[in-house]
């Protein structure tokens, strides 16, 4: 029987090490440069969402993202 891996898919340990190296090593301008950056893509947006709407939310983000990644 295969082992679950306890990453996500196209994740294992190495990956994860780096992204902490990397966020550990990074310096506050770094770091609000890049939360600046996420935020002025126009493809995304931010938003309060009442906390009991956020499981039909995140089955909605589920569904969107399946049907675009199936094309």
């Amino acid at each position: 029987m295969k082992k679950q891996s306890q990453f996500p898919e196209g994740w294992d340990e190495e990956r994860v090490r780096d992204v902490l190296e990397y966020y550990e090593n990074q310096t506050e301008d770094e770091a609000l440069a890049e939360h600046e950056a996420a935020l002025g893509r126009a493809e995304h947006t931010r938003m309060e969402v009442p906390v009991d709407l956020v499981p039909a939310v995140r089955q909605m983000i589920a569904e969107h993202e399946h049907k675009h990644r199936a094309r």
